[in-house]
């Protein structure tokens, strides 16, 4: 599993929104003002969450963005699949999006490494949350140089 930019990106807005008061709709400006991440970018971000319940929208005068629930209870995992869908590195050991291989009976790798691999990336994606993000919110750090170190394809 590789983190994208758009991972990086929903991260540290979703840090932001949890540092801020639960009853307070956030604009997608002041987001966009305080982490850093492009507006219309970050729109389709916060697009892609509030679509799958990690974060809440209300249009018109007044509205904006909040946590869908306490930062404590969104795993990273949920954050994940919002953005990028899937975590297992193969459709044959999705838990959620699972397809069939004519292999997998017989397949010894699949039965051991691509599920262990599977196993590992949901257990820690499932041991933090939104919460482990917020510390660094409130600690000022930025993910923007976490984009100079994502992993490339073949490197």
């Amino acid at each position: 599993m590789r983190l994208s930019a758009t991972d990086v990106y929903a991260f540290q807005a979703l840090g932001f929104l949890g540092t801020q008061d639960p009853a307070r709709w956030v604009s997608s400006e002041e987001i966009s003002e305080s982490t850093g991440v492009h507006r219309p970018y970050l729109v389709r971000i916060l697009a892609a969450l509030s679509a799958k319940g990690v974060v809440k929208s209300k249009k018109g005068i007044g509205g904006g963005y909040a946590l869908s629930r306490r930062p404590q209870l969104i795993s990273l995992c949920e954050v994940v699949r919002a953005i990028d869908g899937p975590v297992a590195p193969l459709s044959c050991i999705s838990l959620n999006w699972r397809e069939h291989c004519p292999e997998e009976d017989r397949c010894h790798a699949r039965a051991t490494i691509y599920t262990r691999m599977r196993d590992a990336m949901l257990g820690v994606l499932q041991e933090f949350s939104v919460h482990d993000l917020v510390i660094d919110a409130q600690r000022g750090v930025s993910y923007g140089h976490c984009l100079g170190h994502l992993l490339k394809p073949n490197a």
